[in-house]
Parts: structure tokens; C-alpha cells; sequence
């Protein structure tokens, strides 16, 4: 009310007003800002997101010496399981190892993983969750080369 209205009403010339109130909405904007609080709001979410590194499984490499083209099943096997597996091929005939070398191929590439020749008979698959960084050739080349500096 204006002061205007107010002398009027008190000179009786206008009627009283029936002052309504309503009900104040709760804005948030209207509620005091509390940062301490809001921090420990947002400190305990992050507390919830904390993952340990040594939560996950042991990591495993998986040594095979396959003897006939049937065990290349439990290679794949244990590639689906996210395991490394070293493939040793001495034991098994040329044409079995040809054809485990094909299909272990068709695995790793299945699972977005990696094959990798390590030695003459000697192959290291890997899932996709492992990255491989260098070569045998490289450290073998490094080694003849350190050796021959040492004559």
C-alpha cells in the first residue's frame, strides 16, 4: 500500500484493504548459499568415484605348447578371457602350425588384439587390453652389437 492509500484509509474516505497473503514459493535462488556444505556434497560424490588400481585381477600370461591343431581352441579361450598367451610351436608338425597361426589370426583380430612373432617358433597373443612396445629383433640386434663393441 502507498501512502496515499494508507491517509485515505485513516480519513475513512476508502475502505480497508483485505490483504491477502500467499504462500511464499520456495525459490532456490532465495535459499542462503552454503559452500562449506555444497563442498561436502561434492567431496563424498568423488570419495564414491575413487576406483583402486589394485582392485583389478592379476594380470596372467598364459605359456602353450600346443601338439595338435585341436588346442588352438583353448588359446582363443583364454585370448576371450583377456590373458596373454605365449604360443610355442616346436612340438607341433608345419602344416598344424600353419593352421594354428591362421586361426589364433582370425582370434586376435576378432578381439581387436595382436599377434606377435617373438622367436623362430615362438608367438605372443595378446588381447586388446595389452599393448606390446618394441621387437625381439630389436633387442637381439642391440645385444649382438654391445657384444661386439665389448671385442
Amino acid at each position: 500500500m502507498g501512502v496515499m492509500n494508507r491517509f485515505m484509509n485513516f480519513l475513512g474516505l476508502q475502505e480497508e484493504e483485505e490483504i491477502v497473503e500467499r504462500e511464499k514459493v520456495a525459490d532456490p535462488d532465495d535459499q542462503p548459499y552454503d559452500a562449506a556444505s555444497n563442498y561436502e556434497t561434492r567431496k563424498n560424490a568423488k570419495a564414491n568415484n575413487v576406483v583402486s588400481i589394485h582392485a583389478q585381477k592379476s594380470v596372467k600370461v598364459i605359456l602353450v605348447e600346443p601338439r595338435t591343431y585341436d588346442d588352438a581352441q583353448q588359446i582363443a579361450d583364454h585370448l576371450r578371457a583377456h590373458r596373454s598367451v605365449v604360443v610355442n610351436l616346436q612340438q607341433v608338425r608345419r602344416d598344424h602350425a600353419k593352421r594354428i597361426i591362421d586361426f589364433l589370426g582370425g582370434t586376435v583380430y576378432a578381439i581387436n588384439g595382436n599377434i606377435s612373432k617373438v622367436g623362430g617358433d615362438i608367438f605372443l597373443c595378446t588381447p586388446d587390453t595389452v599393448e606390446v612396445e618394441g621387437t625381439i629383433a630389436d633387442l637381439i640386434r642391440e645385444d649382438h652389437e654391445f657384444n661386439n663393441q665389448m671385442r
